[in-house]
């Protein structure tokens, strides 16, 4: 078994107790006349996400429990393919339609299978808010990016770079050829390429894991074995990072080549210590699960600047803009490192 899943899971099951005792603490929003709601009148707001079983979307479930117990007339159904695929999701949403959920947050493995489904979700009066791995605009009403593609993407080759001091062969090992998200990341990374700061970093392969732990390892190890020289490995996916680590280490390759990318402190910690990443970098999913479960409230509440170009409130993450496409930034990515894993990887 893996130590870093075990723990992992152990971390979220009492997260997930600690988020159930704050909502048995809170009571039912009161009724205009006064009277408790019925369970029935809650808002019925269901995440799906990529698939279930990843320590990642597992935070971004805490927090949006964390933005039930505070909006107090929520209910958060979490669900997800076992594997992650648009056909798992497809099946899913079309299941949620029939129960007539109130919103619906995904992060879509696919940004244009999706859309048929959402729009006959939407036309139910369904709201659809995206969230990480955005739908296309057509499929829904805002999409929730954890931060600015060019901050993202940027950030990653700097890692990459202060890693290897400045100069060498890297590779991008991805999660699936589809994934919105990790595409935009992409595209920047290899537009920044081209500027003086990084013109002694050679791309030579982009591959893609699927964000499976087994099929990402694989790709991780032929990126070693096919490429001698090679210096560097990013992944931009929670699931293709912590692989790459342990691909490095079996490899025996830990100080000749680094991992970076976007992980998980509680599953990157000892990477870190290994030596095979020095640095990585995410933005916290607790926080990204309770905005998006803020903004979906809004939709469903009708608020008149919930809607491109307008806004949405998100607790204690602060107002977030919507721009003329739909789109909205939550933060920017953290950095972490020796020096702060151990504290960050007690959280998530």
């Amino acid at each position: 078994m893996n130590p870093h899943a075990s723990k992992r899971r152990t971390l979220v099951a009492s997260l997930s107790l600690l988020a159930l005792s704050v909502l048995a603490g809170c009571g039912e929003k009161p009724a205009a006349d006064g009277s408790p709601k019925a369970k029935a009148d809650k808002v019925r707001i269901a995440m799906v996400v990529k698939s279930l079983g990843n320590g990642f979307f597992d935070a971004a479930h805490i927090g949006a429990q964390e933005a039930a117990a505070q909006l107090k007339d929520v209910e958060i159904i979490y669900t997800g393919p076992t594997t992650p695929s648009a056909e798992g999701q497809i099946e899913i949403v079309n299941s949620l339609i029939s129960q007539k959920v109130d919103a619906i947050v995904i992060s879509a493995n696919d940004p244009n299978a999706l859309v048929p489904i959402a729009k006959k979700a939407m036309q139910r009066g369904i709201k659809v808010v995206s969230f990480d791995s955005g739908l296309a605009q057509d499929g829904r009403l805002m999409q929730l990016n954890p931060s600015n593609a060019q901050l993202i993407g940027r950030r990653q080759l700097e890692m990459a770079r202060d890693a290897i001091g400045g100069a060498g062969e890297i590779a991008i090992l991805s999660a699936s050829a589809q994934a919105t998200n990790q595409n935009l990341w992409i595209d920047v990374m290899k537009a920044e390429l081209a500027k003086p700061e990084f013109a002694q970093l050679k791309l030579v392969a982009t591959v893609y894991g699927d964000d499976q732990s087994d099929k990402s390892y694989r790709e991780a190890q032929g990126l070693l074995r096919s490429h001698p020289n090679l210096k560097a490995i990013i992944a931009p996916t929670t699931v293709g990072i912590n692989a790459a680590g342990k691909a490095v280490v079996d490899e025996k390759l830990v100080g000749k080549v680094y991992v970076t990318g976007l992980g998980l402190p509680s599953e990157m910690a000892g990477h870190v210590k290994s030596g095979a990443v020095k640095e990585f970098a995410i933005w916290n999913p607790i926080d990204l699960g309770y905005a998006a479960t803020y903004a979906a409230y809004d939709f469903v509440k009708g608020r008149p600047d919930a809607k491109a170009g307008g806004k949405v409130d998100a607790g204690r993450m602060g107002s977030i803009a919507i721009d003329a496409k739909g789109e909205a930034a939550m933060a920017e990515p953290f950095t972490y490192n020796a020096a702060n894993v151990d504290k960050f990887a007690k959280i998530f």
